[in-house]
């Protein structure tokens, strides 16, 4: 399997484009390990770029996945290999819309580092997980501005039960609370309920449904292990390829298939050197020598 080092060299051996052309040899590769289907990478440079805009999964992103698609024979499906911190609720609700519009279930979601949050959701849109030991979903509690919805409300109801009990502690409890405008809590207890109904109703209309039937139950006891802010603690937290597979979630470890490990962190590397040695932050990119790259202003 080539090593961070080896990709490297291979890169600086390239003519033209370097990053682009190893990342296309290795995309085509991957279309051939599994069995002819369409390959998007969908990578963020956010670990490279930290604090840099635009990293996260936003709206314009939507237009870069109709570009990938274009061209593509959508009988085959699809193999989304996914590197992101997640993004924009809305925005991925669009995109998971548009991909289930063009490939129906036929959608399968490689993970071959890091899919936190929105992008653990654009997962569990799909039919299966690719997951390595070095892989990782995250918790899918919405965010605003960094601070968890779901952490809000609960402070709030510890605010209402401690004031209740004791009156005194109204005067400790007012400044942490007149931080919050008016309608905050109202947007806050929206967005932990459109994230929960969203991830509930992909689950249930792909991973666990066998044939039409929908297993919903199912599909809501994972969605309240990934949504849950008290037990995971951090929207941070990572889950690796063991937890995501004792919650229930249908994972295929990489490691299974030893061509398709070698094709996938081969990918994985050639991207992160690409991100890390020039200025592009976010990468759509297809089998088909078809990329929208999105650079940082010098």
């Amino acid at each position: 399997m080539p090593g961070w080092n080896a990709v490297l060299g291979e890169i600086q051996q390239a003519a033209a484009d370097p990053f682009k052309i190893v990342r296309q040899k290795h995309l085509t590769k991957l279309s051939k390990v599994a069995g002819g289907r369409n390959i998007i990478a969908y990578y963020s440079g956010w670990l490279q770029k930290a604090g840099l805009a635009d990293t996260a999964i936003g709206n314009v992103d939507k237009n870069a996945f109709m570009s990938m698609i274009h061209q593509m024979d959508r009988s085959k499906g699809l193999d989304i290999i996914i590197h992101t911190p997640g993004g924009d609720l809305c925005a991925t609700e669009s995109i998971v819309d548009y991909l289930k519009a063009m490939f129906g279930n036929d959608i399968r979601a490689i993970v071959p580092q890091l899919a936190m949050s929105a992008g653990t959701m654009i997962c569990c849109s799909c039919k299966e997980i690719v997951m390595g030991k070095q892989s990782s979903l995250g918790p899918i509690d919405p965010q605003f501005g960094g601070i968890p919805a779901q952490g809000v409300l609960e402070e709030f109801e510890r605010a209402g039960k401690e004031i209740k009990t004791d009156q005194s502690k109204a005067w400790l409890w007012q400044p942490i609370l007149q931080k919050y405008h008016p309608s905050f809590l109202g947007e806050c207890e929206k967005a932990v309920a459109l994230s929960h109904e969203m991830c509930k109703e992909w689950l249930s209309e792909n991973m666990f449904n066998n044939n039409g039937t929908k297993d919903e139950a199912k599909a809501l006891e994972v969605t309240k292990k990934l949504s849950d802010h008290v037990s995971t603690k951090t929207h941070a937290r990572q889950f690796n390829i063991d937890d995501c597979t004792k919650m229930g979630l249908k994972i295929l470890a990489l490691e299974s298939n030893p061509a398709l490990q070698d094709a996938v962190l081969t990918i994985h590397h050639a991207y992160m050197h690409t991100f890390g040695m020039t200025n592009a932050f976010k990468i759509v990119e297809n089998q088909l020598d078809v990329d929208i790259t999105f650079r940082a202003r010098n």
